[in-house]
């Protein structure tokens, strides 16, 4: 039996993005650090979208990824 939505089984999987709030708790910092993140940069790619400040969940681990130190 042929698939009824051949496109959408192509897509890979999207996670929804996260907002500002879930970004300061999931990195243990205040919220006006998030969106100093994104005014002065640092912090994980941001999307404005309309007037919200979201990252993709993806680019946060990136970004956590690149803040790993060696331990001394």
């Amino acid at each position: 039996m042929p698939n009824a939505h051949p496109i959408e089984d192509r897509q890979p999987a999207r996670r929804r993005l996260a907002t500002a709030r879930e970004l300061a708790d999931f990195c243990g910092v205040p919220l006006a650090t998030v969106y100093q993140w994104s005014h002065r940069g640092g912090g994980p790619r941001m999307i404005k979208v309309g007037r919200h400040l979201r990252a993709r969940w993806e680019d946060v681990e990136k970004w956590l990824d690149a803040q790993t130190v060696d331990a001394a």
